[in-house]
């Protein structure tokens, strides 16, 4: 019988102490840092890193030290050019680049295996067709942002994103839906709110598109 309380005890011991673990990590994972200075001091445990509106001086070596890092957000930061080295964080799954003055994204882009959401929202300068040809070779990205981007047209190539099912077109200058889209073979879902399209009566039929619309 004590064997037996002995046994039970050290279960219930090391039930708890892997709760606990999986608590912290969970911690962890969601904990998001807004400073480099703070982030650096631990870099590998950093997962969620928000870095929008700061004026930015890194040297470009220090982005390899967060090998862990899931979420990035670089928004309102007015970078001429993305560091190439952030290409190196191959556990990202979410970028965050809108409001920024980069034309053209790293061809190095492509090392971002595991990315499936990225934000390129408010560009005044970005080159939507040659990084289309860039973004094509991301296996993992689902959903993109496209948004307030002064867009009336897409690119030809956009067909390229094949593996793409969420794309976001909202506060452009579309006057019409564009048939371009209808080559996105697992879009799920387009939102293409506050553009110059009439809107539709029955605001979310995708009957005759395949994927739910929003106008």
């Amino acid at each position: 019988m004590k064997a037996l309380y002995t046994s039970l005890a050290l279960l219930l011991l090391t039930f708890n102490l892997t709760t606990y673990a999986q608590t912290v990590d969970s911690t962890q994972t969601q904990k998001e840092y807004t400073s480099i200075e703070e982030a650096l001091k631990e870099p590998e445990k950093v997962f969620r890193l928000n870095l929008s509106n700061q004026d930015l001086k890194i040297e470009p070596q220090v982005w390899l030290k967060f090998t862990n890092l899931e979420y990035l957000s670089l928004k309102n930061d007015h970078l001429k050019n993305i560091p190439t080295q952030i290409t190196s964080l191959t556990h990202l799954k979410t970028l965050e680049l809108s409001g920024n003055d980069f034309e053209l994204l790293p061809k190095e882009f492509d090392h971002l295996v595991n990315l499936e959401e990225l934000f390129l929202n408010d560009e005044t300068h970005l080159n939507l067709e040659e990084n289309i040809e860039i973004l094509s070779h991301l296996p993992a990205l689902r959903i993109l942002h496209l948004e307030h981007d002064h867009l009336k047209t897409l690119p030809k190539n956009i067909n390229q994103l094949s593996h793409l099912e969420y794309l976001y077109l909202n506060k452009n200058d579309f006057n019409h839906l564009p048939k371009e889209i209808y080559g996105l073979k697992k879009l799920m879902l387009l939102d293409i709110e506050d553009n110059h399209i009439k809107t539709p009566k029955h605001r979310h039929d995708t009957n005759n598109f395949g994927f739910k619309i929003i106008f």
